[in-house]
């Protein structure tokens, strides 16, 4: 059975790698850049849908405003840009604004960005892959109704292309991606070309109506301005990734992922901004609710994703349908693949978490290919509840998304202008100290820029389902305090601080478990008088009165030295005359140390171990919480366990016929010594007890 997990894990992630190959899993800024960039990338499939299906509550007569509403977008973007430079360089060890906060702002600070970063991360995924699936439903309708299982079997798939290890994933992800940037670049000047030669492009929906939901004049028309913003602000969710991943690029890290980071603003904002021109030349007509709100739709009209409509607008004519899949189709992908910026994320914050002790432990491991593999699983599950529960509706999802973000934004930038500001107080190199000085003033500026947006998305989005993201913060942040306080607290009991803590017992009172007089038992015997304590007696429970007699029988007539104490048990437990005798034997003798031995079968197959050993597991998980008693459990091997001490040789093919290896000179002839294959040794093999407590 341990074979067949081992061989499915095999295939599914890949080789084991050792510790100290972790850095040839480094990366290029090439291969970096689809890993780390692909959410910010991605962005640009559903941020003009955003602008202008928020813009269309007031009908069609504020649509001129989408390319200004997406030149306020850039802005905040190349400032955010510019100011994560300086992060990177600051804080290269892959903290990011966790970090940030952390050092300069305080602990609680910190908490509250890591809290809003996991949240975020998870939205990603979730917005990611339905966003994806979206698109393609767009071109293939017959998935329209399979969305929900679509997606959750894509986060699957992420999943486990993440298991593999960052480089690997990088490399499946790479194509794709530079696919994308050529397929909406391609478009965007193709587009302008024909646009300014005089060609005809219309979207489908170009002679569609809009009705208005509500007339917006004055103080709501400003409200309804501000909510598009805040909803194209999340083509800058994943701006933050590449300062969380700057322990995996290769040397000079920091410039490397500085260099990814502005080549990433700028290739976002141009593909942000050619969308939107490009939406306006083509007349898309894009509504939140387009059974009420369109009309002159024919019968029956699904409405199309902004991307799918100015792709069809613009290669109209002989290659119409090649050029309009393939925008599609590198369109959906990259939406699906933007997920694994949260997949490299997620479990390096996750980890980093773990390590100042605000999340358990397991996720700071790396697994097989040097993975935190446990956090990308946490964040795959976390990820299809949205999904499922939000039916992978991107628009559901949409409102739930950037308050994260912009909270660590806005937390990054204040901690990084206390950096500089505490820095420059022990500078004094005149030109370090205007570099210094030049980036507090970029830091300023961003903050002003993402604290703003931080308050308008809160304005806006708060009833819309904001609120929910923000009580996940708010749990998050208070289970991860608790989970600090345990680990304090347990480490403050585990402190040796006092020499009494490693004086030795009095005695030792050595209490072995007999049921019946069989190997097991003798064994059990033999290895608690040979450990040599003050006390040493055999203990059995009378449930059936003739079985007992028959032990005291043999017991006697054997001539075991070893004094035999029958315990009795009216209602016919096993569990509970044990513990209460354990307990009276540690009131009797408080500075004595109480050894209880437990025979175990060691089997073989799974189902064996369903047959034995029950009452030991409940009699060793009542036992370990009696103060002052240990429990040794004692392995018999049945003939079912000898099929796992040795594994079968893989025999490949031709060996046979190519004879025996040859021995290396100085070798001993053998693969390996005595009991050094797995499984060796005593208690191998499921259900062994051989561990002590």
């Amino acid at each position: 059975m341990s074979r067949l997990t081992d061989l499915s894990k095999r295939i599914l992630v890949g080789r084991a790698l050792r510790s100290d190959k972790l850095s040839e899993t480094l990366l290029p800024k090439r291969i970096a850049l689809p890993i780390f960039a692909s959410d910010a990338l991605s962005s640009v499939a559903y941020a003009p849908d955003e602008i202008l299906l928020t813009l269309s509550m007031a009908g069609m007569a504020t649509y001129h405003f989408s390319w200004k509403v997406g030149l306020a977008v850039v802005v905040v973007m190349l400032t955010v840009v510019a100011s994560y430079r300086q992060n990177v360089h600051a804080y290269p060890s892959g903290g990011g604004d966790y970090e940030v906060a952390n050092v300069n702002l305080g602990p609680n600070a910190g908490l509250t960005v890591g809290s809003a970063l996991l949240v975020d991360y998870v939205l990603t995924v979730a917005v990611s892959v339905s966003s994806g699936v979206a698109n393609m439903a767009s071109a293939v309708p017959a998935l329209e109704g399979h969305k929900v299982l679509l997606a959750v079997g894509l986060v699957l798939l992420l999943m486990a292309m993440n298991l593999r290890g960052v480089r690997e994933s990088g490399k499946l992800f790479a194509v794709p991606t530079y696919a994308f940037m050529a397929a909406i670049l391609g478009m965007t000047l193709f587009g302008l070309i024909r646009g300014a030669t005089g060609a005809t492009m219309e979207a489908e929906s170009a002679g569609f109506h809009i009705e208005a939901e509500d007339s917006f004049s004055g103080f709501a028309l400003v409200f309804l301005l501000l909510r598009t913003f805040s909803s194209g602000c999340a083509a800058l969710t994943g701006v933050e990734a590449i300062s969380n991943g700057v322990p995996a690029f290769r040397k000079p890290k920091s410039k490397n992922a500085a260099s990814t980071l502005l080549l990433m603003g700028t290739i976002s904002v141009t593909m942000l901004m050619g969308m939107l021109a490009l939406a306006n030349m083509t007349k898309v007509r894009f509504a939140e609710n387009p059974e009420s709100q369109i009309q002159g739709a024919p019968a029956g009209y699904e409405q199309k994703t902004v991307v799918a409509q100015v792709a069809d607008a613009v290669f109209g004519g002989t290659f119409a349908s090649p050029l309009f899949y393939l925008v599609l189709a590198v369109t959906g992908l990259i939406l699906i693949l933007a997920a694994n910026t949260a997949f490299n994320g997620f479990p390096v914050l996750g980890s980093i978490l773990a390590q100042d002790r605000y999340l358990p432990r397991q996720l700071h491991t790396r697994g097989d290919r040097l993975a935190f593999s446990n956090g990308i699983i946490m964040l795959a599950a976390f990820a299809i509840v949205l999904i499922v529960a939000f039916e992978a509706e991107p628009t559901k999802l949409i409102q739930l998304y950037v308050v994260g973000v912009f909270v660590s934004f806005t937390m990054s930038q204040a901690g990084m202008i206390r950096h500089w500001t505490r820095h420059l107080k022990t500078e004094t190199d005149p030109a370090e100290r205007r570099r210094m000085m030049r980036s507090r003033v970029i830091n300023a500026f961003g903050l002003c820029m993402t604290g703003a947006v931080l308050v308008i998305v809160l304005v806006t989005k708060f009833v819309q389902g904001a609120w929910i993201a923000i009580a996940a913060m708010g749990v998050l942040f208070l289970l991860m305090k608790q989970i600090r306080r345990h680990y304090d607290r347990v480490a403050t009991e585990l402190a040796a601080v006092e020499m009494d803590d490693t004086k030795l017992p009095s005695r030792v009172h050595a209490i072995v478990l007999v049921s019946k007089l069989h190997k097991p038992s003798l064994r059990a015997l033999a290895y608690a008088r040979y450990s040599r304590p003050n006390v040493v007696e055999a203990v059995t429970v009378n449930v059936d009165p003739a079985e007992t007699e028959a032990l005291r029988r043999e017991w006697d007539e054997r001539g075991i030295e070893v004094p035999l104490k029958v315990l009795d048990s009216p209602y016919r437990e096993i569990t509970r005359p044990v513990i209460e005798y354990v307990k009276s034997v540690r009131r009797s003798s408080p500075r004595d140390v109480v050894n209880v031995y437990i025979p175990e079968y060691v089997v073989g197959r799974w189902y064996e171990q369903i047959l034995h050993n029950q009452s030991a597991l409940r009699l060793k998980g009542r036992l370990l919480f009696t103060p002052g008693v240990m429990v040794t459990s004692v392995p018999w091997q049945l003939e079912s366990s000898e099929r796992l001490k040795e594994p079968k040789a893989w025999v490949a093919p031709g060996s046979v016929r190519r004879g025996p290896a040859r021995t290396p000179r100085g070798g001993d002839g053998k693969r390996g010594g005595a009991g050094g294959g797995p499984g060796s040794g005593p208690g191998s093999g499921p259900g062994s007890g051989s561990s002590s407590s």
